[in-house]
């Protein structure tokens, strides 16, 4: 079937009814099987109650009843209902399920209210999303029956093959398959499926990218449409061409993201900073084939040092930025306050002409240079008629930092490992996705640098949007649950770090413990502790304050739109009321209204768009784009996170057999993790390979103690551990702890209170 229940869903609203025509135009449907297939489901849903089917056309029917939710389940079978909207999870039992699978887009019915300590349960009543079309899976023979068994262990369904595929049974050890879904579990009716393709797990290299974009069921093709991007146009464009202009280039991937470029004015009250985004926004039209898809996509792909890009290729080669290339761009004005603050800004469609390219070579040579030297370092030379104004942007993005950690931001010494796999993903992004932390700041790495640049640029979008009242797509972030940094803050205690409580109970702010840990032997682990209590970064349909800005603004993404579909939004938002804007109640009022700056606000009581444009925008809201794009973006992370976990493994495989000292970066009921530098890599130590005593886990102290030598193994400590084995495909590492003879363990615990749980999740 050409559709899911959730796209067509997604076309739908509440408040008015689609004719069926139109929907099927939505959902591309041309053939008479397709629409007989939407009839078939239109009457399905009808019957479930999820939408109402009339005459003048179809409508969600606005039940409170069937919850929204994503399945999240364990290797032990236990399922969770994650809302869609958020809220409480809602545990489901394994003969509610309904053969709905991990990560499958779902109906949920409550069934049973939860209590204190008891989370609501419920049913599945609708399988919206099949999350897993494709599986990788290693092929064996149960009885005389050929099946293919995932290699998710929270997936319990073997799928059955066809004695065709027999012949991948016996690569087993050198390869997995991806297999295709040809038939999900129907009552008693096992799923049935076939072998698309074999894959070799000990290729490594490309060969590895096979594997994850498999397993994540990605595909490099792009948009398959037809391409029809509009010419920007001329008229009404301010000619910046002879402002200079810096490109700040992270990444070394030829098929990385474009970036914006940089210019910088000085005032005598402060600064002029100028930035200048790709005009992405310009090239598309709003509800075209190409912007329903890149909404589907969400957002770009970071696998190590190559890209899932957002943009296809002729569209992103139209909007990037050059040296020395005369091109659009969308321009933002903002004029800076000696400490920083945003003053007042104003938006522009522009020409720019980038002036010079700054990589992480010319900043290293800048950090490295002497300023009275007579010679200009070769990386440097390219630049030196702009080395004064490298100097001044330094300057600025040092301030911008000092201001947003002085407003509560959150910088953690947490950088991804050096591999050579992992180039680009460990530069990380110039803006914010999900992750409601930074990454200390590195004098060498231009994305460092724009990180704080960008950030007045959409703050100064998310108040115009704001103040205008326009369908605008926000970021917000919610602060820390101070009663997770109370824990924290004991557990800090606990380990001998100089810490207390507040007069009024409570911990420090997030930013004072990271400050407090870095002076710690257990810095790492205590801040990837710390990172644990941020709250993410969502996509919101309004602004609210959140823990992005110094203080309660607005924050709307628009400068890297070929990273994230949220700032493609707002920038066909910003261009349609740059050109399009009624700026006048009407043509007989010669006084107008400047649309394009913080000038215009609370002035203008008419309506600024014509409501056909805004239409649109309004009904794509309404049909739950925002948990829609807030969905892509954890499934961005957690792709990403995957791909860091396989280098990881790749790396570790040449370690099995070999002794190392590593760093204790967790604490389970089951055993404690380790992390082995300079990889970063974690390996568990089970509980069960600890043989020199029965050691119990106190999980509030985080720590493991020996029941009769009382031995304790607790957060950062040193210890030297055995690689025993390496399963590159589950990204597990299997350790065993060495123990000197000698070893003398602690003469008494100072916990009396001894708290043991053995339950695992």
């Amino acid at each position: 079937m050409k559709f899911s229940a959730a796209d067509l869903l997604d076309q739908l609203q509440v408040e008015s009814a689609l004719p069926v025509a139109d929907l099927e135009k939505k959902l591309a449907l041309k053939s008479a099987k397709d629409q007989h297939q939407l009839q078939l489901a239109l009457g399905a849903l009808q019957s479930l109650g999820v939408l109402t089917l009339e005459e003048q056309g179809v409508s969600r029917s606005g039940s409170e009843e069937l919850i929204e939710a994503r399945l999240r389940c364990s290797s032990k079978g236990f399922c969770f209902a994650l809302r869609e909207g958020g809220g409480e999870d809602i545990y489901i039992r394994d003969h509610q399920l309904n053969h709905a699978w991990n990560g499958d887009r779902v109906l949920v019915k409550v069934t049973r209210e939860g209590g204190r300590r008891r989370s609501p349960e419920g049913g599945v009543q609708c399988i919206l999303e099949r999350a897993n079309t494709t599986v990788l899976a290693q092929v064996e023979r149960q009885g005389e029956q050929l099946v293919a068994v995932p290699l998710d262990d929270r997936l319990h369904a073997p799928i059955n093959l066809a004695a065709v595929d027999a012949e991948h049974a016996d690569r087993a050890e050198e390869a997995v398959v991806e297999v295709q879904l040809d038939r999900f579990p129907v009552a008693q009716f096992p799923p049935q499926g076939h072998v698309r393709r074999s894959l070799s797990i000990l290729g490594g290299g490309q060969a590895d990218q096979d594997l994850l974009l498999a397993r994540h069921r990605l595909s490099a093709e792009g948009f398959s449409g037809r391409l029809s991007l509009k010419t920007p146009a001329e008229n009404g464009r301010e000619d910046l061409s002879a402002l200079p202009s810096l490109l700040l280039q992270g990444w070394g991937a030829k098929d990385q993201p474009a970036l914006p470029a940089v210019s910088l004015e000085l005032l005598e009250g402060g600064y002029r900073l100028w930035v200048h985004a790709p005009s992405v926004g310009e090239r598309l039209g709003m509800d075209t084939p190409l912007e329903r898809w890149l909404r589907q996509q969400g957002e770009a792909l970071c696998l190590g040092n190559s890209w899932v890009p957002l943009l296809p290729a002729a569209l992103q080669k139209a909007a990037q930025l050059a040296v020395g290339q005369t091109q659009p761009a969308l321009s933002v004005a903002l004029e800076l306050s000696p400490e920083g603050e945003l003053l007042h800004y104003r938006f522009c469609r522009s020409l720019v002409k980038p002036t010079a390219l700054v990589d992480a070579k010319a900043l290293e040579a800048f950090a490295a240079r002497k300023p009275k030297a007579r010679t200009t370092p070769a990386a440097l030379k390219a630049l030196k008629e702009q080395l004064p104004l490298l100097e001044q942007l330094q300057e600025l993005a040092q301030l911008l930092r000092q201001q947003r950690l002085a407003g509560g931001g959150l910088d953690l010494e947490l950088p991804l490992p050096a591999l050579e796999s992992l180039a680009d993903q460990r530069q990380g992004l110039p803006d914010q996705r999900r992750q409601g932390w930074g990454l200390s700041f590195d004098p060498v790495s231009p994305l460092a640098w724009l990180r704080e640049l960008l950030r007045p640029a959409e703050q100064a979008l998310g108040r115009h949007l704001a103040a205008f009242e326009l369908p605008a797509l926000f970021l917000t972030q919610a602060q820390p649950d101070p009663n997770e940094l109370n824990d924290l803050v004991k557990l800090a205690v606990g380990l001998d770090i100089p810490l207390e409580l507040g007069a009024d109970g409570n911990a420090p702010a997030a930013a004072a413990l990271a400050e407090a840990f870095l002076a710690s032997d257990r810095a790492r682990v205590l801040h990837q502790q710390l990172r644990d209590t941020t709250r993410p970064v969502l996509i919101s349909a309004g602004p609210e304050a959140n823990a992005l800005a110094a203080e309660p603004l607005a924050y709307a993404p628009w400068c890297c739109p070929s990273l994230h579909y949220s700032a493609v939004w707002n920038q066909l938002l910003l261009v349609s009321l740059l050109t399009e804007g009624k700026d006048r109640p009407s043509v007989r009022h010669k006084t107008r209204i400047d649309l394009s700056s913080d000038s215009g606000h609370g002035q203008v009581e008419w309506a600024l768009l014509p409501q056909s444009q805004l239409a649109p925008f309004q009904e794509a809201l309404a049909a739950g784009l925002v948990n829609r794009l807030n969905a892509r973006s954890r499934f961005a992370d957690e792709v990403e996170a995957d791909g860091l976990a396989l280098a990881q493994a790749r790396a570790a495989e040449a370690l099995v057999g070999q002794t190392l000292p590593g760093v204790i970066s967790g604490i389970q009921s089951y055993g404690f993790f380790v992390e082995l530098p300079p990889t970063q890599v974690e390996g568990l130590v089970h509980v069960s390979s600890l043989k020199d005593d029965w050691y119990e886990y106190r999980s509030r102290q985080h720590r493991l103690v020996g029941r009769k030598n009382r031995r304790t193994y607790k957060l950062g400590d040193p210890v030297e551990v055995e690689v025993q084995k390496v399963d590159v495909l589950r990204h597990q590492i299997d350790l065993a702890v060495l123990v000197s003879e000698g070893a003398q363990a602690p003469e008494n615990d100072p916990d009396a209170a001894v708290e043991v749980e053995d339950d695992e999740f």
